[in-house]
């Protein structure tokens, strides 16, 4: 008899918290599991920022899937693009282009979520994400190539241009974002003498009337008045109207003469959503307590994709789209595939809230753990030491905490690597959002599938 086939989708916090579960407690030959994810690590996301700004390494938020003492998951590289429940075939984009179709017994579906975008005049070929590794280490570069470009210029509208930043979106990666490299920049300009630091201007816009409302009031305000002493011009109930090449238009009328406009506006669940019939929330799969997706035999739903009824809060809530929600997630689910296996009843995920944390940068972060708001010294601590502890291995801990010391007592660098250095990057060329099927698309692609069924 053949083995039970669970292929899970997504190397993000849920799916490799559910992988790494499953390899410590299946029993020898009791099932095989493959995961699809386009690159052999798991990104800890929170900490890219920290990775534009150069305070870590880019390898330090990169966690190897290989590195578990029990490995013996398949890693198939590459992104699903395509699912077909009624066949049981998930279809692969491989990192070469081929297509393949992966057969499954029990489906997980964890690939995340991708940068949320709208329709506005040039957004989608001069924003930037910070979404993924590649995305935050050519911000670096970009940012620091600015600097070196505007030192070189003796034409004072190019330099204005170039110094001046644009990040919109004030959740959590905005405004960490804008935070880190703002603080980059101003450490920059004693190794840039030409410069004049009343030209180097960061900006973090908007739409919502306040920054992080997360946080509740007084954190909120706490965080504000951190950017604003920094600097930082923070415009409120004000979004992008028009992105150029060398100028940004807000939506208040403003028009700024800009090249770097950084995009953090929300996510949205992963286009694999879309690509076969199912309900859903606010775009993410509507699942039961337990994870499964209603109507579909063998299929489970968590993370960012999933809209998890959150039983802690009650009232028809559900889940946010957080890293801790997504961890716990993993481990609750891959408890329930093993119960599918052996017979035995399903559980629900619950989880209280443990709060949240923001790094600024330097001494500053706002933190609410448990509820007690924090800022400061003692709410970096907390910050650095809540992503200390969620890195899964020894060696990425060791990494960053070596990182962080040698930032601290050495300073920042400002070494520019060259990434893409002559050709513009742009949303679509980090995250692939236009690689994904159809449902007609999918359902023509394994049509051979259910004639052979």
């Amino acid at each position: 008899m053949a083995r039970p086939r669970i292929l899970v989708v997504g190397a993000g916090f849920a799916g490799v918290e559910c992988v790494r579960r499953l390899e410590r407690r299946l029993r020898p030959g009791e099932a095989d599991i493959a995961l699809v994810a386009p690159f052999s690590y798991q990104l800890y996301l929170p900490l890219l920022p920290q990775v534009a700004s150069g305070v870590l390494t880019p390898q330090s938020v990169a966690v190897s899937l290989r590195r578990s003492s029990r490995h013996r998951t398949r890693i198939i590289p590459g992104g699903a693009i395509g699912v077909d429940p009624k066949a049981k075939v998930c279809v692969v984009r491989k990192i070469t282009d081929e297509i393949v179709d992966e057969p499954y017994d029990h489906l997980v579906l964890s690939p995340g979520s991708v940068t949320r975008t709208f329709d506005i005049p040039g957004l989608l070929d001069n924003a930037r994400g910070m979404k993924t590794l590649a995305e935050a280490a050519y911000v670096r570069d970009h940012v620091i190539a600015q600097l070196d470009l505007a030192d070189a210029s003796d034409d004072e509208e190019e330099r204005a241009s170039r110094l001046q930043f644009v990040v919109v979106g004030g959740g959590y990666a905005g405004t960490e974002t804008a935070a880190c490299l703002q603080r980059l920049t101003t450490n920059a300009l004693r190794h840039y003498p030409r410069l004049d630091p009343e030209l180097i201007k960061w900006h973090l816009i908007d739409i919502a009337p306040k920054l992080m409302p997360e946080l509740g009031d007084k954190l909120g305000n706490s965080a504000l008045k951190v950017l604003r002493d920094r600097g930082i011009e923070v415009s409120l109930g004000v979004s992008i109207a028009e992105a150029g090449p060398d100028t940004v238009k807000f939506t208040d009328g403003r028009v700024l003469p800009c090249r770097t406009l950084i995009w953090t506006a929300g996510v949205t669940a992963s286009p694999l959503v879309g690509t076969f019939d199912a309900e859903t929330v606010k775009g993410r799969l509507a699942v039961t307590p337990e994870m499964t997706l209603p109507g579909y035999d063998g299929v489970f739903a968590l993370g960012d994709v999933a809209a998890v009824p959150d039983l802690a809060k009650g009232d028809g809530a559900v889940c946010p789209p957080t890293a801790q929600h997504a961890m716990r997630q993993g481990r609750k689910l891959a408890d329930n595939l093993l119960a599918t296996l052996r017979g035995r009843p399903l559980q629900p995920y619950v989880h209280k809230d443990l709060g949240l944390v923001v790094d600024l940068g330097g001494k500053d972060a706002v933190s609410k753990p448990l509820g007690i708001e924090m800022h400061g010294i003692g709410a970096q601590a907390v910050a650095r030491g809540y992503h200390w502890t969620a890195l899964r291995t020894n060696v990425a801990k060791a990494r960053v905490m070596a990182n962080w010391l040698i930032n601290a007592s050495a300073g920042d660098d400002f070494v520019r690597t060259g990434f893409q250095m002559r050709k513009p990057a742009t949303l679509r060329d980090f995250e692939y959002t236009d690689s994904y099927l159809t449902p007609e698309q999918v359902r023509k692609h394994t049509a051979a599938l259910h004639a052979r069924m």
